[in-house]
């Protein structure tokens, strides 16, 4: 059954090359526009699309305003078509906190793809298969007192690095898991898919909720204890390697599984640097990219995690991964954050 969309935007010239776009895909059929959030409202009552793509910029109603009163009172896959300013980045991490099931930004001159993948997004989100109030998200979360150092563990004793890998729905599951990390956590290293501009926000804008220090990762950086490095989104790869120390490390190479940076990459550095001592978890997303790095970190020894279908916004990357036997253990998105500082936290008396 073909995915049936509403495309909104307050330019009619932008409405036509997203409507263009996706009708050019069999499996896609735009049954609507709509150019602000009065005709937005009145459409999805009328023609019940499986899929929103929304704007954020637009008249009477901005974009961030219409989505929370969709996954409020009709939740539903809405993905945000955004430029990529700086502004306009801001708003679209808030709009996939609030529940946006993925964003891509509008083209620019030169761009070989308009829209990217769009379409395939369109259809990740029409089959995703989640019930409605799946997609119905509390308000964009507000900065939190940092949470209290262990007490008894010691995460320099244990030597533990943790390595997360996230696509689609990643924004909010990422947040979820990282709040429930302690000051002192053990070095982490993320993957997750983003546009180029986006990884430094979010950055950002995990260091002023989570405890502990999170920053997009710089080649050569030192990996320690407290720290979370966020690979940054564009023309290349994080690794984790040893040089006199473990640290980070930026690396040119061809996309793997379509993505750079790519999850599978980074799994499987640590693989190979940390074996035993890791701790890898692969979160919500569409596609593969991850599953073959987390089979290859724990066949070195590390203890690996899986969001669970319930949770994910989509159940891909973590199914391939458990089909494949990566997975260790698969759990419900608000216990993994909790799991993963059991599995790293080294006691004093040099116990695990």
């Amino acid at each position: 059954m073909r995915a049936r969309v509403l495309v909104v935007d307050d330019s009619p010239t932008m409405r036509g090359l997203i409507t263009a776009v996706l009708n050019s895909d069999p499996e896609v059929n735009v049954v609507g526009q709509a150019g602000d959030a009065h005709e937005a409202r009145a459409a999805i009552k009328q023609l019940n699309p499986d899929v929103v793509t929304l704007d954020i910029e637009m008249p009477n109603m901005n974009g961030l305003e219409f989505l929370e009163k969709i996954m409020r009172l009709r939740p539903m896959p809405v993905i945000m078509v955004s430029t990529m300013t700086h502004q306009g980045t801001n708003a679209t991490l808030a709009a996939l906190e609030i529940g946006a099931f993925d964003c891509v930004s509008k083209p620019v001159p030169g761009d070989a793809r308009p829209f990217g993948d769009l379409a395939e997004k369109v259809k990740a989100a029409a089959r995703s298969g989640l019930a409605r109030t799946q997609y119905a998200k509390a308000p964009v979360a507000a900065p939190v007192a940092p949470v209290a150092s262990t007490p008894v563990a010691d995460y320099r004793v244990g030597r533990k690095i943790v390595a997360i890998g996230s696509s689609t729905g990643g924004v909010e599951a990422l947040i979820t898991v990282l709040q429930k990390f302690p000051q002192n956590c053990p070095p982490t290293v993320i993957t997750q898919h983003m546009p180029p501009t986006f990884t430094k926000s979010f950055a950002e804008r995990l260091n002023r909720i989570c405890a502990p220090v999170v920053q997009e990762a710089t080649d050569g950086a030192r990996l320690e204890i407290g720290k979370i490095y966020l690979a940054p989104g564009g023309e290349r790869h994080l690794q984790v390697v040893n040089s006199s120390a473990p640290c980070c490390r930026l690396v040119e190479r061809d996309p793997v599984n379509g993505h750079r940076p790519s999850v599978d990459v980074l799994f499987e550095s640590v693989a190979e640097l940390a074996g035993r001592n890791a701790v890898g978890v692969i979160l919500t997303g569409m596609g593969r990219d991850g599953a073959s790095g987390l089979l290859k970190m724990r066949g070195a020894g590390a203890r690996t995690i899986g969001q669970n279908e319930r949770t994910c916004v989509v159940y891909g990357m973590p199914r391939v991964a458990h089909e494949i036997g990566a997975v260790e253990q698969q759990l419900p998105l608000g216990s993994i954050g909790e799991e993963i500082m059991k599995l790293t936290a080294a006691r004093k008396e040099g116990t695990e």
